[in-house]
């Protein structure tokens, strides 16, 4: 890969954007503001869970041990008892009681290991979002900025990108399948490297919402917004699918814009023919930002 898969590379793990290695490679190039790390704190909390399950599985084990020993050794007091007073058929009894505990030895739990597949999905999302973040900031000057991890009541977008030609609202899928989009549904199909499909299934958050319906909940409620405070502008709606492997399969009904690439993005900038001149970009990033914090302190945390 060239340099910005090696920057995006690094980072994965961590979930963090290095901001002062991206100001520093490409120089007055487009500015960052990173809202909030949503994604990098879901991996963070799902290796913790992975690690307290096996610390949990490890004592539940060291436990289950001292019961089976318990019990094994009541079983053969019995036995030695009964063969004592040459009870023998109490002694053969005793006999398969013993053999019995014995199988049913505790097994010792697997370690922690690897990551999970969930690890390895929040991981590669965030590794998609980076990529756009890093490609866009090779290209855009300082006179655009982008936030990263704007929320409002609606939910969180994953980049807002703010400039002279408008306001633009990102959600980044890093999907390995064909999607096929009908309206605000999404599914996909995944198909091995023999063109045989092996997995497939419905697009969405937690909550049930498909892509289009994550942004656009999100972009209408900024919008609503910032119209109430004397700033009334239309935001551009645009899901990535950035995977190298990702596909558009079919589509009717698209309620945002789709693409497989930043390019994309970049193209939509080019062709729009919105106009926010310096102070208002200034006057719209403030808001943006007060919005955010607004909701951010009103989330509960976990």
């Amino acid at each position: 890969m060239g340099r910005d898969g090696d920057v995006a590379g690094s980072t994965a793990a961590s979930g963090k954007l290095d901001t002062a290695r991206f100001v520093d490679v490409w120089g007055r190039r487009m500015r960052l503001v990173e809202l909030s790390d949503h994604p990098a704190s879901m991996l963070r909390h799902a290796q913790q869970e992975r690690r307290g399950g096996a610390h949990r599985a490890q004592a539940e084990y060291a436990a289950a041990r001292t019961r089976h020993a318990a019990s094994l050794d009541q079983a053969r007091a019995e036995r030695d008892e009964a063969r004592a007073q040459h009870r023998w058929l109490r002694w053969i009894r005793a006999v398969f009681t013993v053999w019995a505990r014995q199988r049913r030895a505790p097994r010792m739990p697997v370690p922690a290991g690897a990551a999970t597949d969930r690890e390895e999905s929040i991981a590669a999302g965030i590794a998609g979002e980076q990529r756009v973040a890093l490609e866009l900031g090779q290209v855009l000057g300082d006179d655009w900025v982008l936030f990263h991890g704007y929320r409002n009541r609606r939910g969180e977008i994953d980049h807002l990108l703010l400039g002279p030609r408008g306001l633009f609202a990102i959600e980044v899928k890093h999907r390995n399948a064909t999607v096929y989009i009908a309206g605000d549904e999404w599914r996909y199909k995944k198909f091995d490297q023999w063109g045989n499909q092996v997995e497939s299934g419905s697009i969405e958050d937690r909550t049930g919402r498909s892509p289009s319906l994550q942004v656009n909940e999100s972009a209408t409620e900024l919008e609503r917004f910032l119209g109430t405070r004397g700033q009334s502008v239309a935001i551009t709606r645009i899901v990535i699918l950035n995977h190298p492997r990702s596909k558009i399969g079919s589509y009717r009904g698209l309620t945002v814009r789709v693409g497989t690439s930043t390019d994309y993005i970049l193209s939509l900038v080019d062709d729009s023919s919105a106009e926010l001149p310096a102070a208002r970009r200034a006057e719209l990033e403030r808001l943006i930002e007060r919005d955010h914090q607004f909701h951010a302190a009103r989330r509960p945390r976990r």
